[in-house]
């Protein structure tokens, strides 16, 4: 037998061990056999291999978790290092932001008195909101408003020595809002510049997946007026308990006999408004309740004519409204009212003009709502003539999305025997984002 090989190098060892190590009288009871000393060594050796085995595939296992764990970690670092170097390369950018919102209004509204009607498809609003944060306490927002698809534009020609117009389009381009807000502390605010006076509930919020109807209700367009904005400086805050203020000194209205001293006739925009004669505005509101909100306003101007009709003084805007939502029920209603001084108003009844609605609305699904609206309104309700505007509405919204929309109505009007009534209906599709 040759002893060349491992397994039997080990079994010649063992034997001459127990040959030494055990009496002689034992051998044959207690000591194996060569045989048996043989099988046991290559037991031994079978089960030396198989844990040897077993260490290499735990090594080999802890080895690929290594890796895997290590490429975790490289790919989290590779991920803070893109962050970063997100921040480094915007730096402030990145706190600049930019939003709007559109509308597109299809009207075919008949004059129930034989007038002319109105069957109008207009663009009628493109909007871009462009804020910018410039620290966490000092920030800038704007609204640039671009009406009717066309910029305002008057062509004229020489005939003559005479310069005649000869044309015009529809557009306006406005901008509506360009103001710094500062934070004074954690509830006061102040803001200087462009900004929508806090007067009712469009002229805040104006988007159109935010409100019923194809067009803005006529109590906020003709007695308010909105869209509104003026020029000056102002304060907002919250008082606690649900309740927060706002109050504003600003550019005020310049209307005039020629325009029955309506207010809406009398924004300036800010566009190298008079400005001898401000306004003062201030604001109550509550929000306390959930769904909730209940608010006030006041104005006052001390010359709404800014000084070019001595017949006219001073003007007083009071408003409240209500707006509250309940599951899927709504309701909103609002009462506007101006108290002009002077005889000049006074003579043709616009000393008084004032304006309400009421407006349920049940929205049955997150996509689904309808609506029905009573408005009242009148610019010269100072007088006895008949003057007075009524107005029904009633529509769907459908939103695909909650920042789409897409909405139709019918309205019937009651007007002046001398004005025309508008009967008919609208679609219009909006959005803001």
């Amino acid at each position: 037998m040759s002893l060349s090989s491992a397994p039997l190098r080990a079994f010649a060892v063992a034997a001459l061990t127990f040959a030494f190590a055990v009496p002689a009288g034992a051998a044959d009871k207690s000591v194996p056999t060569l045989e048996e000393l043989f099988q046991i060594i290559q037991k031994q050796q079978s089960q030396i291999e198989e844990l040897r085995r077993r260490l290499d595939a735990q090594e080999s296992q802890m080895t690929e978790t290594d890796r895997l764990v290590q490429r975790n970690q490289q790919a989290v670092e590779a991920t803070a290092d893109a962050v970063e170097g997100q921040r480094s390369t915007t730096g402030r950018e990145s706190r600049t932001r930019l939003g709007g919102y559109g509308e597109l209004h299809a009207n075919f509204l008949d004059d129930q008195r034989g007038g002319e009607g109105v069957d109008q498809l207009d663009f009628h609003r493109f909007v871009l909101f462009l804020s910018h944060e410039f620290s966490d306490r000092v920030r800038f927002y704007s609204e640039l408003e671009f009406e009717h698809a066309f910029l305002e534009t008057t062509e004229v020609e020489v005939n003559g020595g005479l310069v005649e117009e000869v044309g015009r389009t529809p557009g306006e381009l406005e901008l509506e809002q360009a103001y710094l807000e500062f934070d004074l502390n954690d509830r006061l605010r102040a803001r200087g510049g462009v900004f929508l006076l806090p007067v009712g509930l469009l002229n805040p919020t104006h988007e159109p997946p935010t409100f019923y109807g194809v067009e803005r209700n006529p109590v906020e367009r003709d007695i308010i007026p909105a869209t509104w904005w003026e020029g000056g400086a102002g304060l907002d805050g919250e008082l606690g308990g649900g309740f927060s203020f706002d109050v504003a000194l600003h550019s005020g209205l310049n209307t005039d006999a020629d325009h029955d001293y309506a207010p809406r006739a009398g924004r300036q925009k800010v566009a190298e408004a008079v400005f001898r004669n401000l306004a003062a505005t201030g604001r109550l509101k509550y929000t306390g309740v959930p769904g909730l909100e209940l608010a006030a306003s006041l104005q006052y101007q001390d010359d709404i004519t800014q000084g070019n009709d001595p017949t006219a003084g001073g003007a007083t805007l009071f408003e409240t409204h209500a707006d509250w939502r309940h599951g899927a029920f709504g309701l909103r209603a609002l009462y506007a009212r101006w108290d002009l001084d002077g005889a000049g108003p006074e003579a043709v009844g616009a000393d008084q003009q004032y304006g309400f609605y009421v407006e349920p609305s049940w929205r049955f699904t997150e996509r689904w709502g309808v609506f029905t609206r009573f408005s009242q309104w009148d610019n010269a309700a100072g007088n006895d003539a008949d003057t007075e505007f009524q107005q029904w509405d009633l529509g769907v919204n459908y939103w695909p999305l909650p920042n789409v929309v897409i909405k139709a109505d019918y309205q019937n009007q009651n007007s002046p025997a001398d004005r025309g009534a508008l009967d008919g209906f609208g679609l219009s599709i909006g959005y803001q984002f």
